[in-house]
C-alpha cells in the first residue's frame, strides 16, 4: 500500500489550512490523503452529566473528518481522500500515524501581528518523536501565497512557485534531509535556496572584527565547505537551479529572512535516543516560531 499525505484534523482553521495544504502537497506526488481526526473520549464524569454524553460527543465529532474530507474531494477532484478517526492522546495517535505517512502535515496557530508559529504542546511533541517529516502549516495559508505575483503583481496559484528553501549544517549534511529539500524543488519545478550560518572558532572570534583579511579568508572557507557539500547534490538534481548563501552570524535568523520569499522551508532534526525525552534543536526551534511559511522539519540520523 502507498504511503499518504496524512494530516491531523481537529476542526480549527488552522488544521483545515493544513489539509488543503496537504491536498495540494497529495497532488504534486501522485499520492492519497489521509485524514486522521483523533477522538479523545469523555472523561466518565462528563459522560454522566445529562447534556453531555460520550455518544454525543463522537456523533458531533465524527462530522470533522467526514466533512473534511467531502470538501476536500470536491475541491481537489483528482486526489483520493481517506478519512479515519482515532481514539487516544493527540500527540501519541500523531505520531504513530506519521510512521506510515510520506510526510505528516499539522496546522498551527499564527501568533498575532508577529510573523511565526504559536507550536503547541501537541505540535511539539509529534515534531519531536515523529520519524517522518513533519509540516506545519498556518491559518492564513492560502496556495497562491507560495507562488509568485502574476504580471499584475498579485500572488497567483498559477505563477511559478517561490524557492524551496533548506537550512544546511555542512557539518552534517545528512542526505534524508537534502533529498527531501531538492525534491521538493523539484516538484515545484522551483530553485533551491541553501542557507548556512557560521561562526568563527572561538579564538578566531576576537580577532575577526579588527582584522577583515581574516573574517574573509574564513568565509571563503567556510563557503566553500557548502559548495563541496552540495556538488554531488548538484550532479543528482540538475534541473534543480541551487543558490547558496554561506553567512555570517545565526542560522536561525538567516534561514527566517530566507524565508520570506520562499515556498516552503526545510529544517532538520536530529535523532537523538536519549532516555531523557526528545529535542528539536535551536536553529530548528527558532525557526518554527518565527517563519510564516509552511516549514517541513525532517528527522535524521
Amino acid at each position: 500500500m502507498p504511503r499518504t499525505i496524512t494530516v491531523g484534523l481537529d476542526g480549527s482553521p488552522e488544521s483545515r489550512a493544513a489539509a488543503e495544504w496537504a491536498a495540494r502537497e497529495a497532488k504534486l506526488r501522485d499520492l492519497p490523503v489521509k485524514i486522521v481526526h483523533v477522538w479523545e473520549p469523555v472523561p466518565e464524569p462528563m459522560a454522566q452529566a445529562p447534556l453531555l454524553g460520550a455518544e454525543t460527543h463522537r456523533h458531533w465529532t465524527e462530522r470533522i473528518p467526514r466533512e473534511a474530507a467531502e470538501g476536500i474531494s470536491l475541491r481537489h477532484p483528482s486526489v483520493e481522500v481517506i478519512s479515519e478517526q482515532v481514539s487516544g492522546r493527540p500527540a501519541e495517535v500523531l505520531a504513530e500515524a506519521a510512521k506510515s505517512a510520506e510526510l505528516l502535515v499539522l496546522g498551527s496557530r499564527g501568533m498575532g501581528g508577529i510573523g511565526g508559529f504559536m507550536v503547541g504542546s501537541v505540535g511539539l511533541s509529534v515534531i519531536a518523536h515523529a520519524q517522518r517529516p513533519v509540516v506545519l502549516i498556518r491559518a492564513l495559508e492560502a496556495a497562491a501565497d507560495e507562488h509568485e505575483p502574476d504580471p499584475a503583481g498579485v500572488p497567483s496559484a498559477a505563477a511559478p512557485f517561490r524557492p524551496v528553501v533548506l537550512g544546511l549544517d555542512v557539518e552534517h549534511p545528512d542526505p534524508t534531509l537534502v533529498a527531501f529539500a531538492f525534491d521538493a524543488a523539484v516538484r515545484r519545478n522551483t530553485s533551491l535556496r541553501v542557507v548556512r550560518g557560521w561562526n568563527p572558532p572561538p579564538y578566531y572570534a576576537y580577532g575577526t572584527p579588527a582584522n577583515p583579511a581574516l573574517h574573509e579568508g574564513l568565509a571563503l572557507a567556510e563557503a566553500e565547505r557548502l559548495t563541496e557539500a552540495l556538488r554531488p547534490w548538484r550532479q543528482k538534481y540538475p534541473s534543480v537551479e541551487v543558490v547558496e548563501e554561506c553567512l555570517y552570524g545565526s542560522a536561525g535568523v538567516h534561514v527566517v529572512d530566507a524565508s520570506r520569499e520562499a515556498s516552503l522551508v526545510v529544517v532538520g532534526r536530529r535523532v537523538r535516543r536519549m532516555p531523557f525525552g526528545a529535542h528539536i534543536g535551536h536553529v530548528t526551534h527558532a525557526v518554527l516560531h518565527h517563519c510564516t511559511v509552511p516549514v517541513a522539519v525532517v528527522a535524521h540520523d
